[in-house]
C-alpha cells in the first residue's frame, strides 16, 4: 500500500498485477479437502484476505481521481473482472468497486465548470516521455496476453488425487450448501449460465434448423429413408 501511494502510475499497475499473481498462487497452494491439523497452512490465503480487506484503498491508489489515473483504468478493470470470474474475492465487493470505478471515469471525462469559464487559467497537463509511453504499451500488451492465456486453461477435477493443481478460476464456491465439494463442472456451468441470454425466438429458429438438418431424411419416408438411417 505504501508503494502504491508513492510510486508512478506504471509502478502502481505493476504492483496490482503482482498482487494478482500472488493471490492466484495462494489459492493454488490451498490444502486439499481432507487436510487437517498440521497439513493445513493457516496463512496460505493471507494475500487474498489482505487484498479483500484493502481493496477500496488499493484501487484508489492505482487509479487516482481525475484524468491522472485514466491510463490505469482499463488494466485495473480487467484485473477486477478477472478476480470476479475466478471467485478470488467476493463478487458483491468487486461489483461495488467496479461500479465506483466506472462512475469516477464518467466524472473524469466530463469537463469541470471552471474549465468552461473564459477567465479560468489552463490546468497543467501531465507530460509523458515518449519512451515511457512506448514501454507502457509493450507491458500492457504482454500483460493482456497472459490474462487471455490463463482464461483458456481447461478445468481439472478436484477429485483426482494425481491431478495437477487447478487454476483459481475452477476452485469451488464457498457457499454453505456446496462448499469445497462442488465440482469444477458446476463452476464452469455457472459461469456459462451467467453469460448466456434468455430463451428467445432466435433460439427457437436455431433449434428448428438443427432438427431440419438432423432429421431431414426421416421426413421423406419410404425405403430410401430407412436405408439412409441403416448404419449396420
Amino acid at each position: 500500500m505504501e508503494e502504491c501511494q508513492k510510486g508512478t502510475l506504471n509502478h502502481r499497475i505493476n504492483l496490482l498485477y503482482l498482487l494478482d499473481s500472488l493471490c492466484e498462487t495462494c489459492l493454488l497452494a490451498k490444502p486439499p479437502t481432507g487436510a487437517t491439523g498440521r497439513d493445513k497452512a493457516p496463512g496460505s490465503s493471507s494475500y487474498v484476505d489482505y487484498v479483500s480487506r484493502d481493496l477500496n484503498k488499493l484501487v484508489e491508489y492505482v487509479v487516482p481521481p481525475g484524468q491522472q489515473g485514466m491510463p490505469n483504468f482499463m488494466s485495473t478493470l480487467q484485473v477486477l473482472e478477472s478476480w470476479r470470474t475466478k471467485r478470488v474475492i467476493e463478487a458483491q465487493k468487486l461489483d461495488d468497486v467496479i461500479s465506483h470505478l466506472q462512475s469516477r471515469r464518467a466524472t473524469a471525462s466530463l469537463p469541470s465548470p471552471s474549465s468552461s469559464a473564459p477567465s479560468a487559467p489552463h490546468a497543467p497537463q501531465a507530460n509523458f516521455d515518449p519512451q515511457e509511453i512506448k514501454r507502457r504499451m509493450e507491458e500492457d500488451r504482454e500483460r493482456h496476453k497472459r490474462l487471455r492465456e490463463r482464461r483458456w486453461v481447461q478445468p481439472i477435477s478436484h477429485n483426482l488425487p494425481t491431478a495437477v493443481p487447478p487454476l483459481a478460476s475452477f476452485l469451488p464456491l464457498t457457499d454453505d450448501g456446496d462448499g469445497v465439494g462442488e465440482l469444477t463442472l458446476d463452476i464452469e456451468f455457472e459461469n456459462d449460465w451467467e453469460a448466456t441470454s434468455d430463451w428467445n425466438e432466435d433460439d427457437e429458429e436455431a433449434v428448428a434448423e438443427e432438427n431440419e438438418l438432423c432429421f431431414a431424411g426421416s421426413s421423406s419416408g419410404g425405403d430410401e429413408g430407412d436405408d439412409a438411417m441403416d448404419l449396420s
